[in-house]
């Protein structure tokens, strides 16, 4: 055998042990181990983040929402496009104020209604609680934004609600209006303005009897937008989403329609009469009053029994308030938000 054969057939045999060598290796090659930085947040999904709190479902208040997520609660998740899910059960802890259960974020900023600021979404409901009472206006819903008062009696001017009666392929979108009751706050009630479907006092006539489904309603997984501007006192309202008309509504924040009993709207009498609520507004509404937006999944449905309170006590199963047995039976309400920002004005004064 001459040398360049010698050669040849030393190249041929490191060549095969080459290959027999990353043969084994990538045979026993375990996947690595996705590390933490492999893992989508929410904050990575809507980066505005950093300009709220956030209240979950078990009652805990958290400031630092970067890299923040909650299985039950708070997290990402992905359809082909990135969302962020909100999740709460009909039954958990709620804030001093209010008997229903949140995943909910509060902006930290503050603002009057002279100077406002601008909340966006862009969001789908996927599911809201299938057992309440068909005869109370909050069974089977959800607020997906909202403007709340920090002072005063801490009122809400704006609560943006889903609404889908079970058995319904769609449901409804409408906005509340809450007085800033004159006096006693006990009085208080909210003025419900239909978007697409119903608004919030179409309710059946008895506790498993639904009324007939909104011909124009919004279905679950039914991408929706809404915009919340409020400039020099006036709320604006932008409602968009695919296959349905534009709907675009104002009010004012700083003059009230309701200063005497003759202009309380016939339905709050119709929805109100049998607590006893009607009271009027102060004439300035909430002018002065520090303001700031929430946005998220602020469930409706409770288990407070409807005797105690026929617009809002809804009565639905709750499980004694177990996680999983709300989850697994349909009593919770879940949101996925996939956009939103929020500007917030310069008063005149720094102009």
């Amino acid at each position: 055998m001459n040398k360049n054969s010698l050669i040849i057939l030393f190249i041929s045999a490191m060549i095969t042990s080459s290959l027999l060598l990353c043969s084994c290796d990538h045979k026993n090659h375990k996947a690595p181990t996705p590390t933490k930085s492999d893992t989508i947040y929410p904050s990575d999904v809507t980066p505005f983040l950093d300009e709220w709190s956030i209240t979950l479902g078990d009652g805990a208040v958290i400031k630092d929402l970067k890299n923040l997520e909650h299985k039950d609660y708070f997290y990402h998740t992905n359809d082909g496009a990135d969302w962020v899910v909100y999740k709460t059960p009909n039954s958990g802890v709620t804030s001093p104020n209010s008997h229903n259960t949140r995943t909910e974020l509060g902006q930290l900023h503050r603002w009057t209604p002279e100077v406002g600021g601008t909340l966006r979404g862009t969001l789908k409901v996927q599911h809201v609680s299938t057992s309440g009472d068909a005869r109370v206006a909050a069974s089977y819903s959800v607020v997906i934004g909202q403007i709340h008062s920090d002072e005063g009696h801490k009122n809400e001017p704006l609560k943006i609600f889903y609404k889908k009666f079970p058995g319904h392929e769609k449901g409804s979108i409408f906005w509340n209006y809450e007085i800033n009751t004159k006096g006693d706050n006990s009085k208080r009630w909210d003025y419900s303005t239909a978007v697409w479907g119903y608004d919030m006092s179409v309710i059946g006539p008895d506790a498993s009897t639904y009324p007939s489904e909104p011909a124009d309603g919004i279905a679950l997984g039914e991408e929706l937008s809404y915009e919340i501007k409020v400039v020099d006192g006036i709320m604006t309202l932008t409602f968009m989403s695919a296959g349905h008309e534009i709907k675009t509504f104002t009010k004012s924040l700083i003059q009230s329609a309701y200063i005497t009993t003759e202009d309380i709207p016939q339905q709050i009498w119709t929805l109100y009469a049998a607590i006893g609520r009607d009271g009027t507004e102060r004439p300035d509404a909430y002018a002065g009053e520090l303001q700031f937006f929430k946005q998220g999944a602020y469930n409706q449905t409770n288990g407070k029994d409807p005797k105690t309170n026929i617009v809002w006590s809804s009565g639905s199963e709750t499980y004694n308030g177990d996680l999983a047995k709300q989850y697994a039976n349909g009593s919770y309400t879940e949101v996925w938000f996939k956009e939103g920002s929020i500007v917030e004005n310069t008063p005149k004064s720094n102009q």
